[in-house]
């Protein structure tokens, strides 16, 4: 099952979010030993401060198994800013559609082996499943990717080949770097769903994401004056209407907050 984590929503999902993080060290520090800094067990740099939209795979309960991070061209990205040996002296790719692909990783702890649901194998498909098709619906219509060799040969073996690479292949590390190209089409996405065997809508709504028994958990419960309050945002009958039960819920929401203030 696949989550859309963005600016829009991220306060929504901040249990979510901080599972992400800290898989990323996990993996990304602890497994694959990269340079990256971690702080309170979180991995994250400077461009998750910019708004990113994060592709987050999610178990039966809602617990985090799998993400990528989605970020525009236009601005900063690792391939400019980080990755930028690899262009071999070419200016960086800035499109309005073309978005950077940064961050892949899979909890090979909570997962199986296999290639049912639960398994890598079917979480890495769906990942990289519901990044196309975000783009798809986003109007991205290529993404850039960081990637080794290892994660290349994924690529690959998933369907999800790509169609071209940028610069040169360059060493990082420990490891090699290359970045590749995909095209964000419905052939794609239907080659990724025949190898995998995925069908149907892998997405989540943020409601059906808040109601998993590991989201939820983390839900601040609503007070009886606040679903009063949404009840009459609904129950509205036209616009005027909606404005005042609007304005009433902020209204109620102040004074609550200079309450707790005066009594801090």
């Amino acid at each position: 099952m696949i989550l859309i984590v963005d600016a829009l929503n991220k306060h929504k999902f901040p249990m979510v979010l901080d599972q992400m993080f800290r898989l990323r060290a996990r993996v990304f520090a602890g497994r694959l030993g990269w340079d990256v800094t971690i702080t309170d067990g979180r991995e994250e740099d400077q461009f998750d401060a910019l708004d990113p939209a994060y592709v987050i795979g999610l178990d039966e309960a809602g617990n985090v198994v799998a993400c990528v991070r989605a970020l525009q061209t236009t601005g900063p990205h690792m391939l400019s800013d980080v990755f930028h040996a690899i262009l071999d002296g070419e200016p960086p790719l800035r499109s309005a559609t073309l978005w950077e692909s940064t961050r892949f990783c899979v909890d090979t702890e909570r997962l199986g082996r296999g290639r049912s649901r639960g398994s890598v194998t079917y979480a890495t498909s769906e990942l990289m499943l519901g990044a196309v098709e975000y783009a798809m619906r986003s109007g991205i219509s290529d993404v850039v990717t960081v990637i080794d060799p290892v994660m290349d040969r994924v690529l690959k073996r998933s369907g999800n080949a790509p169609y071209d690479y940028v610069g040169k292949t360059v060493q990082m590390g420990k490891a090699a770097a290359l970045a590749g190209l995909l095209d964000c089409t419905e052939e794609r996405a239907a080659s990724i769903r025949e190898v995998a065997g995925i069908e149907g809508e892998v997405f989540l709504t943020d409601d059906e994401a808040l109601a998993l028994p590991a989201i939820a958990a983390h839900v601040p419960r609503k007070s009886a004056l606040e679903i009063y309050c949404d009840e009459q945002i609904a129950a509205a009958r036209n616009v005027d209407e909606r404005i005042a039960a609007l304005k009433l819920k902020a209204a109620l929401a102040d004074k609550i907050r200079s309450h707790s203030q005066v009594g801090a």
